[in-house]
């Protein structure tokens, strides 16, 4: 338990420091930001319980928005990414797996893993941009951020996943 711990607050940091300096500092056309920490909420076992799933999401987005000066933005997103990460668990899990999982690539399978992981991307990164922006001006150019972030974060996970393994 403790070694999990240990584990889990490693990841924490590294993908924390790894947000802040450069990921944040990544924009693809100007549209595109990879938000990477969110893997971590992926990864955590099917079964955790949802206070403790919101208690690390929102450490996690707070730790962001802190290195990052965002005020609460990220801590939002994710908070609302832990609150929604079971749903999406049920959505695309295999019905016929163990009820006790960690979700990857491995055990879920390449397509279930990737649409959970475009799903959350998608969850987080929609939430983050309506919070930022805040206003419906530019319905387009916020439809176009969304959509091209949450791609690119799903293919960053992907790619890390691939190669953790």
């Amino acid at each position: 338990m403790l070694i999990t711990f240990l584990k889990r607050f490693g990841w924490f940091w590294v993908l924390v420091i790894m947000q802040a300096l450069i990921l944040n500092n990544v924009h693809f056309f100007g549209y595109a930001t990879p938000f990477l920490y969110i893997y971590l909420l992926l990864k955590f076992d099917a079964n955790m319980s949802r206070y403790s799933l919101l208690l690390w999401g929102f450490t996690l987005g707070l730790a962001v928005d802190i290195f990052s000066n965002t005020p609460g933005v990220n801590a939002a997103s994710a908070t609302l990414l832990a609150f929604s990460r079971p749903t999406l668990l049920k959505l695309f899990a295999p019905r016929d797996g163990a009820e006790d999982f960690s979700p990857s690539v491995h055990s879920m399978g390449t397509g279930p893993f990737i649409r959970y992981a475009s799903m959350a991307s998608l969850v987080h990164q929609t939430a983050l941009i309506l919070l930022l922006t805040f206003s419906f001006a530019h319905p387009l150019v916020m439809l176009l951020k969304v959509v091209s972030g949450a791609l690119l974060t799903t293919l960053c996970i992907w790619a890390i996943e691939f190669t953790r393994k």
